[in-house]
């Protein structure tokens, strides 16, 4: 694992401590941590995970809207918002490292540290259960 920025480093360990499903990746896209409470989510431990190289991202978690078509990347709230610098919402669906699907919204944020440094973006999500 390369050597992360101090800020990247104090949101892990926030997001260690929360009990909203947090994810962060790096200014390339890679998926570089997720909290437990993801692990649920997400479908394995991050232990067992450890990185996920943005271009391997879609093919692994299949994000996709409502009707089962695939999100595009630029489509994707982590995605945007790293590409794009500002905030992003969605609600769709993905596949979970278990196989199973899962209906899931969050909003995701780039993270600039001082002097306007990209670090990379994190999203709080949660799944959705239909009432």
């Amino acid at each position: 694992m390369a050597q992360q920025e101090i800020e990247v480093i104090l949101l892990r360990q926030l997001a260690s401590h929360l009990a909203t499903p947090l994810l962060v990746v790096d200014p390339k896209g890679d998926l570089v941590y997720f909290n437990e409470p993801a692990e649920a989510i997400l479908g394995r431990r991050f232990d067992e995970t450890q990185e996920i190289k943005r271009a391997e991202f879609a093919g692994i978690f299949q994000p996709s809207d409502d009707h089962g078509v695939p999100l595009r990347p630029d489509e994707q709230p982590l995605a945007m918002a790293a590409d794009g610098l500002a905030p992003a919402h969605r609600r769709f669906w993905i596949r979970g490292l278990d196989g199973v699907r899962r209906h899931i919204e969050g909003h995701a944020f780039p993270l600039v540290g001082q002097n306007h440094r990209l670090l990379g973006a994190f999203a709080l999500f949660w799944e959705i259960h239909e009432r």
